[in-house]
């Protein structure tokens, strides 16, 4: 049964002003999963009225009431694991562990945002004049403009407004094209049934072809006051690139090329199953899946054997099924993407140990190449896709050098039995994100969580989250009347 879904706009759902709605594909069927509406800029106009009209009493709302919303949303989420996991399977391809992952984190992400809500916000400065009080305090910026992308739709979904409506702003939220429902709208309908009011929350849809329209109209409103956006780098580029013109705060996390490094001293089951979750988790559509593991050459052929033959077992297919690891991906186009990216690399001299060949639909075998040339456009584009690439190196020294040798900065994870020669290639690492002895998927809600260079600027999680949503303004009082030279 297709689905039919409207905008949600001041705590209702509405037809976009115009009538028209756009399709959202299932990508292991490639049907019509549901028809949505496909807002243009007057409707933005609308969301962002009901974002501005219910800001004064959401910013004031006593704070144990409002940290309520979240732990009922949290319940709420859990509670509906079993249809969360069937939307994803449907909309996004998403095998039910993936979707359960999902379910279980933004649930916490919302535990967070409540436990925020009462966090200081604030300090107590030093005065140069006596009697003055000075302080530094937080408060909410306005109406935020939120974008959430379709890969982890509904951790990301509502991690794109979880830390702005918990510092006291309000919220208009333009989820993917390809997961209007899991990455939008589904968090809509979480906080409404947990009691956030009307108008705090707005859920714009749109056309694929309206979306840089959308972006630009929502922007570039004079109300909205700061923009949050998780999705690729080069739509990210645009999107600060709008913020910018528009002098508003941006935090943007962005697409990963991460590695796994394999030192001397790893577990070599350790490391086998380390990096095949890194690569091959959500058929590698995650920012902080590994594209390279990077191995020691002492353990180079033991590794290559081991992960080989692990990878070409990973149960492959239909979504729903409960064994299957590797999925389909987005689309038909994302499975052709990847396959040119094998078959350019093999051009380039590179070698298939499993998988590679061309697509079928949406679906792409797991694979692991070796011998991937510089040239070859994969040793730069991040593959976002089941399909990683094994290297070796000598030493600590090389071992950096090819984890840095990208413009992206967002996590790395370091397989070693010896904490502190982890550590120190950790230190030598210019991501926002490092995990010692474990691989480089990980998100936990209240760490902060964020990459470097072309991977995006900002921090989500915990206080970092708060602060970024909010304003830091020096209020000082004079218990005293003081002195003027004049």
């Amino acid at each position: 049964m297709t689905l039919i879904r409207e905008l949600s706009i001041g705590g209702k759902e509405i037809p976009a002003r115009s009538g028209r709605t756009t399709t959202d594909l299932a990508p292991h069927t490639g049907q019509v999963y549901a028809h949505v509406a496909a807002a243009d800029a007057e409707d933005v106009t609308l969301a962002v009225n009901s974002a501005q009209a219910a800001f004064d009493t959401w910013s004031a709302c006593a704070p144990f009431a409002r940290r309520d919303v979240f732990l009922r949303a949290a319940d709420l989420l859990q509670a509906r694991t079993g249809e969360v996991a069937d939307l994803m399977a449907g909309e996004v391809g998403a095998t039910r562990a993936w979707a359960h992952f999902n379910v279980g984190l933004a649930a916490n992400i919302f535990r967070e945002a409540a436990a925020a809500v009462t966090s200081p916000r604030g300090e107590v400065l030093a005065s140069q004049e006596n009697g003055t009080l000075g302080m530094a305090l937080r408060e909410p910026v306005g109406v935020v403009a939120a974008f959430s992308p379709w890969n982890a739709p509904v951790i990301l979904g509502v991690r794109a407004v979880a830390a702005a409506l918990a510092a006291g702003n309000t919220v208009v939220l333009k989820p993917s094209e390809d997961a209007p429902i899991a990455a939008g709208l589904l968090v809509a309908d979480v906080l409404r049934d947990a009691g956030l009011p009307d108008g705090v929350l707005n859920v714009v849809t749109n056309d694929p072809a309206d979306a840089a329209g959308i972006a630009e109209a929502l922007i570039g409103d004079e109300r909205v006051r700061a923009v949050n956006f998780t999705g690729s780098t080069r739509v990210g580029r645009v999107v600060g690139g709008l913020a910018g013109r528009h002098l508003k705060p941006a935090l943007l996390e962005l697409g990963g090329k991460n590695a796994v490094i394999v030192l001397d001293d790893a577990d070599i089951g350790h490391a086998v199953d380390a990096a095949a979750f890194a690569v091959f988790m959500n058929s590698g559509q995650i920012c902080m899946s590994a594209d390279r593991i990077l191995v020691h050459a002492s353990l180079a052929d033991r590794f290559t054997r081991a992960f080989t033959a692990k990878v070409a077992a990973l149960p492959s297919g239909d979504p729903a099924r409960a064994d299957t690891v590797v999925g389909p991906l987005i689309s038909d186009a994302a499975a052709r993407r990847v396959a040119r990216l094998v078959q350019d690399a093999v051009a380039h001299g590179a070698t298939v140990l499993t998988g590679g060949g061309g697509a079928d639909g949406a679906h792409y075998p797991a694979t692991v190449l070796t011998a991937v040339e510089r040239d070859a456009e994969l040793h730069h584009a991040e593959a976002f896709g089941p399909l990683c690439v094994i290297d070796t190196f000598a030493t600590d020294d090389e071992a950096v050098a090819k984890a840095e040798d990208t413009d992206h900065g967002l996590s790395a994870g370091i397989i070693t039995e010896n904490g502190s020669h982890g550590l120190r290639v950790a230190r030598r690492l210019r991501t926002g994100i490092v995990h010692i002895n474990d691989q480089s998927v990980a998100d936990e809600p209240q760490a902060p969580f964020g990459g470097f260079k072309d991977s995006g600027h900002g921090r989500f999680g915990g206080r970092w989250g708060i602060e970024s949503f909010s304003n830091t303004r020096w209020i000082t009082l004079a218990t005293e009347h003081p002195h003027y030279p004049f």
